[in-house]
């Protein structure tokens, strides 16, 4: 797809806007670089429709996940009010879900467990967790109490790492503006990372060639 099509313009200012942490002003400013005038507005309004659309194809790429989950919630101030999101990946670092919630009790708790256990293609081995007694009771309820590793904080870093690149977009964004726009960011934001995450440190310079080359075709046929 030619990048200066109409087409073309829409897939790369949406990859680069959930690629990197960057403002849709910045956007408009490399864009601007490649002879590609576009105001920021009409980037926002793309990445609202396309963005979401881009995430589930995706996400049927994406191979099955690891059973092994790491499950924790993070304070997120949006529109003024303090909320919780929850996030489970799995131990190699794949986002598997991610909810956007005003409370951080059991019913906030299963809410998370539920989405897990009816989209993920794998059933768990382990669920670890940190301390929060609502995990215990949430997986209680469904029986699952015998997966659950709880209040681990150095087995539960896999998942208290992985919430590093969203704080960098909170910050750069200047807070989430509301939750359902939250929500939406951030479950588009999580299978675009997911595709890209290569963790480049781990492995050798050949490997890194062939990993980019893979999630470049993921990407391609995805926005196809």
């Amino acid at each position: 797809m030619d990048e200066n099509s109409g087409a073309g313009q829409i897939r790369h200012a949406v990859w680069l806007y959930f690629r990197f942490s960057l403002s849709f002003r910045d956007v408009e400013e490399l864009l601007s670089q490649r002879g590609i005038e576009v105001s920021y507005e009409t980037i926002r309004c793309w990445t609202i429709k396309f963005g979401p659309l881009i995430a589930r194809r995706l996400r049927r790429r994406r191979p099955a996940p690891s059973p092994r989950w790491h499950l924790d919630e993070m304070v997120c101030w949006i529109g003024g009010k303090r909320m919780y999101l929850w996030r489970a990946v799995d131990d190699e670092g794949e986002v598997l879900d991610l909810v956007v919630q005003r409370r951080r009790d059991t019913e906030a708790a299963l809410r998370l467990l539920r989405r897990l256990l009816h989209n993920q293609p794998v059933e768990p081995q382990t669920i670890t967790t940190d301390g929060l007694a609502s995990y215990g009771a949430a997986l209680d309820q469904l029986d699952l109490r015998h997966l659950h590793r709880p209040g681990r904080l150095r087995e539960n870093n896999r998942v208290e790492n992985s919430h590093l690149p969203i704080r960098r977009r909170e910050r750069q964004q200047q807070r989430f503006k509301s939750q359902a726009s939250a929500q939406r960011f951030l479950t588009t934001h999580a299978a675009i990372y997911n595709t890209f995450n290569i963790q480049r440190h781990l492995i050798s310079r050949p490997t890194l060639r062939r990993f980019r080359a893979e999630a470049a075709t993921a990407w391609a046929a995805a926005v196809a």
